[in-house]
């Protein structure tokens, strides 16, 4: 199983987004507290459309705790501030596609130097993707990349 993990998201829309991505890759969602927004705000609900009750959803007071209580043995972090792409990923069955908040995106200092990857840009003119697209396109390559998947 593959497990999203957004890092205090602040979009209500992206996050109903992601979550109908999750639904559908068969992924858990996880969310990390503070959130920038309330998950009764209509336009999760409005994103995730009638999927969002179907949602696995989990949430956690803060990264560390997510830490603790999940103990994740294969961190994957996604940042625009690499050289690796998300092409050199080697993705395991049970593991933890890490994202950061729309404004600033992941800590350094959470992130595993060994372990971050980005989406290439090719277009001088794009600073980032939003970040439902980019949970989209690595969630369906690393489920791609899975062996014995079907």
């Amino acid at each position: 199983m593959i497990n999203i993990v957004l890092v205090e998201p602040e979009i209500p829309g992206n996050t109903g987004s992601i979550g109908r991505t999750a639904l559908a890759l068969g992924a858990r969602l996880h969310l990390i507290h503070p959130l920038g927004f309330d998950l009764n705000e209509k336009a999760v609900r409005r994103a995730g459309l009638d999927y969002w009750k179907h949602v696995e959803l989990i949430e956690h007071r803060d990264y560390w705790s997510f830490l603790e209580s999940e103990k994740p043995q294969h961190l994957f972090f996604f940042s625009v501030h690499t050289n690796q792409t998300v092409f050199e990923a080697e993705f395991t069955k049970d593991c933890y596609l890490v994202f950061g908040k729309e404004s600033t995106g992941l800590p350094k200092d959470l992130c595993d130097p060994r372990k971050t990857y980005k989406l290439p840009i090719l277009s001088p003119h794009i600073r980032s993707l939003n970040l439902a697209s980019a949970v989209t396109a690595i969630g369906y390559l690393a489920l791609n990349k899975i062996k014995d998947c079907k």
